[in-house]
């Protein structure tokens, strides 16, 4: 058999099931993968090598004995470390959290074991997922498979670099403004924010409670749909759950496979284009929407004027919730404990030291500013301002989808662009999700595929975006143009990128 972390988890399970292979050598080469290249792409903080292997053994003597076993046991998954996860350290990429070992399982985490996945380890993240470049990392940065000069995006650059780096078929990772899409479009995967409150938020560690997703990072649209497949559904532990029974998303992807548009309506937005963008994003895009085209798409060009505040809202919401969010991280009960140098050892002074020494530049920033935006005098005036500006913007969400099946825009303005080029400019790098950010502020799907490479030989992406409760639709047009794509590239987008030092 070929390189086993080169298949894809479907081609993955179908082996596992026929016995063509054991999960203890799927999961043995992709532990070996980690330990090749993990150095140079920094994208686990922790990798539980005897945890999947235990797992891996156990799935293998229950399929030798005969038990009925889901179609994705024993192919291993990557945890953004972001999930709580029992017995294994969980950081959200801070200091203030280092060593914190959970006592329970995230809902998202008990279905993979439900599904009997090994589970490699957890991903680097940009502190408590704040961030668009994976820089902002308590534990240094990941680097993009692509270019290790280069970020692998944010937050969840650590889980999309694992996937394009052929260390996990799997991953998991959060979307708040786009931290599932943007890593997929800067390193040529596949990611999907689901719709809010179709995946279980229990067990995540809180950034923006009304923002917040867990969703699947990939290398297929496919191996996307199996991996929301395990991980969706109601669930009576968190309070926004949705009710209803969720499709089989791979099901649709399946379906859509076939490459047949005729009769989409595709949305283009006029909002999520143009300046800005760099002309080789949009050079990719349209030729993923010229593809659609030839398929038998209708595009039509809308309008979302209240997209152009959707970043400025954001950007008050977001920082507000966490101030209350993380507010908990106190020095008093879990995590981190700083007491001051000199002094009274007063409640006080601890939480000052330790949130002093335990959050970084980032997550102060977000804390002072959303602390501000909530304060007397100023709630109405910003966060109240804000939460008016995402209603708009769900008015013309709706408006939008009345005229079209799907909406589509290029993922991010720009490409991977060089680690430390932003970090001095906060503004210039919370830029990087304007495309993104709409889909969270109401709560839609989204998902990001690679359209291409753009001028500088590096990957692009093409984000499709459906109602609220449509993630299936989703599928069925993201595995189309993902087969009309591969059918123009003669294979996976991944197999196009250069020889560097994680050696291919």
């Amino acid at each position: 058999m070929s390189d086993l972390t080169r298949l894809t988890a479907a081609e993955l399970a179908t082996a596992l099931t026929a016995g063509e292979v054991s999960s203890v050598e799927v999961t043995q080469a992709h532990l070996d993968r980690i330990a090749a290249v993990d150095g140079d792409v920094h994208a686990f903080l922790n990798v539980d090598a005897e945890g999947a292997l235990g797992e891996a053994a156990a799935v293998d003597a229950a399929r030798a004995a005969g038990e009925k076993l889901h179609p994705l046991a024993g192919v291993p998954v990557a945890v953004k470390d972001v999930v709580v996860t029992k017995g294994q350290v969980t950081t959200a990429g801070s200091k203030i959290l280092e060593g914190w070992v959970p006592p329970y399982d995230a809902t998202l985490v008990t279905r993979l074991r439900q599904a009997r996945m090994p589970i490699l380890g957890k991903t680097n993240m940009d502190e408590f997922a704040m961030g668009s470049s994976t820089e902002h990392s308590a534990y240094g940065p990941t680097r993009n498979p692509w270019d290790l000069d280069r970020i692998p995006g944010g937050s969840g650059g650590g889980s999309a670099a694992a996937v394009a780096a052929y260390e996990a078929p799997l991953a998991i990772g959060t979307d708040t403004g786009g931290s599932i899409r943007q890593p997929a479009a800067v390193t040529g995967t596949v990611g999907v924010k689901p719709t809010y409150g179709s995946v279980s938020r229990y067990g995540l560690i809180a950034l923006a409670s009304s923002l917040d997703q867990a969703g699947p990072c990939t290398r297929t649209v496919l191996d996307a749909g199996l991996l929301h497949d395990v991980i969706g559904g109601h669930d009576p532990r968190d309070s926004t759950s949705l009710p209803e029974p969720a499709p089989s998303y791979a099901d649709a992807a399946r379906q859509g496979a076939a490459g047949d548009l005729q009769g989409l309506r595709v949305g283009v937005v006029n909002e999520l284009g143009g300046e800005g963008y760099d002309p080789g994003v949009r050079d990719a895009f349209q030729k993923a929407l010229d593809t659609m085209v030839a398929a038998g798409a209708d595009v039509v060009e809308v309008s979302c004027p209240s997209f152009s505040a959707a970043l400025a809202a954001y950007y008050l919401i977001l920082p507000s919730e966490a101030s209350s969010n993380l507010a908990k991280f106190d020095g008093m009960r879990y995590g981190l404990r700083v007491e001051p140098s000199e002094g009274p050892v007063t409640a006080e002074r601890v939480m000052a030291a330790t949130r002093g020494a335990g959050f970084g530049d980032e997550v102060k920033r977000r804390i002072i500013l959303g602390t501000y935006a909530l304060s007397a005098g100023y709630y109405d005036a910003y966060y109240g301002s804000a939460q008016k500006v995402r209603t708009l913007i769900q008015r013309d969400f709706a408006a939008a989808f009345e005229q079209a099946d799907v909406l589509v825009s290029p993922t991010t303005p720009t490409t991977a662009f060089p680690l430390g080029s932003k970090l001095e400019d906060p503004l210039a790098m919370y830029l990087n999700d304007v495309a993104t950010i709409p889909a969270n502020l109401a709560g839609v799907p989204g998902l990001s595929l690679p359209s291409g490479l753009s001028d500088d030989g590096l990957p692009a992406g093409i984000q499709i975006l459906a109602p609220a409760r449509q993630d299936a639709r989703l599928y069925a047009v993201g595995a189309a143009l993902e087969a009309l794509l591969l059918q123009q590239w003669g294979g996976p987008l991944l197999a196009h990128a250069p020889e560097l030092a994680v050696a291919r």
